[in-house]
């Protein structure tokens, strides 16, 4: 629970200083997902031709600093992933990251990333007891930490500034499972719509 107390501190830390700053948000995005269990970047193919682990992310940003043609911006974002046999996963996240703008509508970004995962068992969970027999466990999930690294690229669509984006993201879990599996590292496309918010 202390590792839960200090990650949402820190959710909470982004936030206000994000109003004490007088950042103001810049979009809504939504976006649906996949992932595959793999090595940090061993599996960008497979995003694409192998079995289909749905997912939904929802988030916003603001602007660090803006120019012309640059952006340093941060994201706060919230999702959830099925990854069948293995766990359903609730990310809750923020991402600090460099978007270059090139051409009139298209734009380039990378970000690094941490925040907190909420992982359930996929599969029910069973428990030896002292007289030999199996009890089945409570499935609430277990609080983990993640860190995140992303590349995207974006497509204004429409005069409002909607934009269309494809994002790829190496995601790394931990600890998952103490005794073997330390660190679940995770390829995961994105591909959604930002909507920005219209100024008073």
């Amino acid at each position: 629970m202390k590792k839960v107390s200090i990650l949402i501190s820190v959710f909470f830390f982004c936030f206000s200083n994000l109003y004490s700053q007088k950042h103001k948000l810049k979009y809504i995005s939504m976006a649906a997902t996949t992932l595959h269990t793999d090595f940090p970047f061993g599996s960008f193919s497979e995003l694409f031709t192998k079995e289909f682990h749905p997912g939904i992310e929802i988030g916003t940003a603001f602007n660090w600093k803006t120019k012309q043609k640059h952006d340093w911006f941060q994201t706060i974002k919230v999702g959830y992933s099925y990854q069948r046999f293995v766990q359903h996963t609730i990310p809750l996240y923020t991402e600090f990251g460099y978007r270059y703008k090139f051409f009139k509508t298209f734009s380039a970004e990378a970000a690094v990333g941490a925040g907190y995962l909420h992982a359930i068992s996929a599969e029910p969970i069973f428990v030896l007891q002292d007289d030999g027999s199996y009890k089945k466990k409570n499935n609430l999930g277990k609080p983990q930490a993640m860190g995140t690294v992303s590349f995207a690229i974006d497509k204004r669509i429409s005069s409002s500034g909607a934009n269309l984006f494809l994002n790829y993201q190496q995601r790394i879990q931990f600890p998952f499972i103490k005794s073997y599996v330390p660190l679940l590292p995770a390829n995961v496309i994105m591909l959604g719509i930002r909507f920005p918010f219209r100024s008073k």
